[in-house]
C-alpha cells in the first residue's frame, strides 16, 4: 500500500507540473512510467491493467481527433477565421465572434484540437487590425474550457465521465449546454471589463479577409461526417462507435494522404490516458479499500457545492483529468451518481479556467503564443481566469441545484 501510494503520489506530481527539472520527460511519459511501476511492484497484475484502460474513452477521442484533422486540412477553421473578420469592425465584435465561435466548436469536438488549429489565426487577425492579441487569445482558451462543458465530445475528461457513466449524450448536454452558453457570456463580461480601454472605446478597424485555401470536398466531407456523429449521438447511439465510424470513414479517399492526419492527432494526450487509467485503478485496488469509500460515502459529497468546489481544487493542483480519475470511485457511490457525474464534468471543466495550468487547452494557447513572440504570464491570465472561474462554477452550482 505504502509503495502503491508513493508511486501514485509522485506520478500526479510530475503530472500536475509538467516536467521534471533536469529530464525531458513530459506528462505523458510520466503516466507510462508510473503504469509500468504499478504492475512491476505487483500492485495489478498485467491482465488486470489491460483491463483498466477505458477503451470507450480511447476511441472517441481518437476518432474526434481524426475528425478535426480533417476539418483542418480541408480549410474548415481558417474559413471560420475568415467569417469572424469579415464582419468584426469593432474590437468588442472581434471578441465576441472568437469566443463564440471557439465555445461552439469546443462544443462539438475536442476543445484542446479547437486551441490547436484557432490560436494561429487569432494573433494573425490581432496582429492584422493592430490590436493587443493577449485578451483574445485568453477569450479563445476560456471560450473553448466553457464550450467543451456543453458536451460528451467537449473535452476529454467528459468523454471519460460520460464514458464511464453511461450517460446519454442528449441528457448530458440538456443539463450542462445551458451553463456553457452562461459561462460563455460571462467570459465576453470579464474580458471586457478587464480591458475597458480595448473593448469599451468607439475604435474601428477594417481588416482584409486571410486567403483561404479550401479543398472542397474534403470540407464537404468533414462537416457532413461530423454533423453525422452529431445526429447519431442525440439518437442514443454509442459515442465512441459513432466518433470511430465517423473517422474511420474519413480514410476514404483519394485527397489526402493518412500520414498528414496522423500528424494533426496528439497521440501523448493518448498515452497520458493510458498510463493514468492504470496508476488510478492500482490506486484503487491498494488504498480505496471498501471501507474507506463506505467512510467516504458519509462525506457530503452529494451536496453539489462540496462537490464542485472539491473537484475545482483538485482539477487546480493536478489537471482535470486526473481529477476525474481520483474522483471516479466516490462519485461512482452516491445516491444519485448521474447528479455527481454532471456536476464533476461541469466543476472539473470550468476549473480549467482558474490558472494557466488548470487545462491542456490553456497551455497549447499560451505555448502557441510564445512561438509567436508573444507572452502571456501566469499573473495576467490569473486576474481574468479567477473571476471567470468563480462566476461560472457558481452559474453551473446554482443551475445542475435547481
Amino acid at each position: 500500500m505504502i509503495v502503491t501510494a508513493i508511486i501514485f503520489a509522485a506520478t500526479y506530481l510530475v503530472v500536475g507540473i509538467g516536467r521534471i527539472p533536469g529530464l525531458r520527460l513530459d506528462r505523458a511519459g510520466a503516466a507510462l512510467i508510473g503504469a509500468a511501476l504499478m504492475v512491476a511492484v505487483g500492485a495489478l497484475s498485467p491482465e488486470e491493467a489491460y483491463h483498466a484502460i477505458d477503451i470507450d474513452t480511447l476511441a472517441l477521442l481518437l476518432g474526434m481527433m481524426i475528425v478535426v484533422s480533417n476539418l483542418h486540412l480541408s480549410g474548415f477553421f481558417a474559413l471560420c477565421h475568415g467569417w469572424i473578420v469579415a464582419r468584426a469592425h469593432r474590437p468588442l465584435v472581434l471578441l465576441i465572434g472568437i469566443v463564440a465561435v471557439a465555445g461552439i466548436l469546443s462544443a462539438v469536438l475536442v476543445n484542446d484540437t479547437v486551441c490547436l488549429m484557432l490560436t494561429p489565426l487569432v494573433v494573425e487577425t490581432a496582429r492584422a487590425v493592430k490590436r493587443n492579441p493577449v485578451p483574445y487569445l485568453l477569450a479563445l482558451a476560456m471560450a473553448s474550457n466553457a464550450g467543451g462543458t456543453a458536451t460528451i465530445m467537449g473535452n476529454p475528461q467528459n468523454m471519460m465521465i460520460g464514458s464511464v457513466a453511461h450517460l446519454a449524450y442528449s441528457d448530458f448536454a440538456a443539463h450542462l449546454a445551458p451553463v456553457a452558453a452562461a459561462s460563455l457570456v460571462v467570459i465576453v463580461l470579464v474580458l471586457a471589463v478587464a480591458w475597458r480601454r480595448e473593448f469599451l472605446s468607439a475604435a474601428r478597424f477594417t481588416a482584409a479577409p486571410p486567403r483561404v485555401h479550401l479543398n472542397r470536398v474534403l470540407l464537404a466531407k468533414a462537416v457532413l461526417v461530423t454533423l453525422a456523429i452529431i445526429i447519431a449521438c442525440f439518437l442514443g447511439v454509442r459515442p465512441a462507435l459513432a466518433a470511430m465510424l465517423g473517422g474511420s470513414a474519413l480514410f476514404l479517399t483519394r485527397r489526402v494522404k493518412p500520414a498528414r492526419v496522423y500528424r494533426d492527432i496528439d497521440w501523448s494526450l493518448l498515452l497520458l490516458f493510458v498510463g493514468l487509467f492504470v496508476v488510478v485503478a492500482a490506486m484503487q485496488k491498494a488504498v480505496l479499500t471498501p471501507d474507506l469509500l463506505a467512510r467516504a460515502a458519509r462525506l457530503p459529497l452529494n451536496q453539489t457545492p462540496v462537490l464542485a468546489l472539491l473537484a475545482a481544487v483538485l482539477s487546480n493542483l493536478v489537471s482535470n483529468v486526473p481529477a476525474v480519475l481520483v474522483l471516479k470511485p466516490f462519485v461512482a457511490t452516491l445516491a444519485d451518481a448521474r447528479h455527481g457525474w454532471l456536476v464533476l464534468a461541469m466543476a472539473s471543466t470550468l476549473a480549467g479556467n482558474f490558472t494557466i495550468l488548470g487545462s491542456v487547452a490553456n497551455l497549447i494557447v499560451v505555448q502557441g503564443a510564445e512561438r509567436r513572440g508573444i507572452r502571456i504570464g501566469f499573473w495576467r491570465y490569473f486576474l481574468v481566469g479567477a473571476p471567470v472561474t468563480i462566476l461560472t462554477l457558481a452559474l453551473g452550482v446554482a443551475w445542475l441545484s435547481r
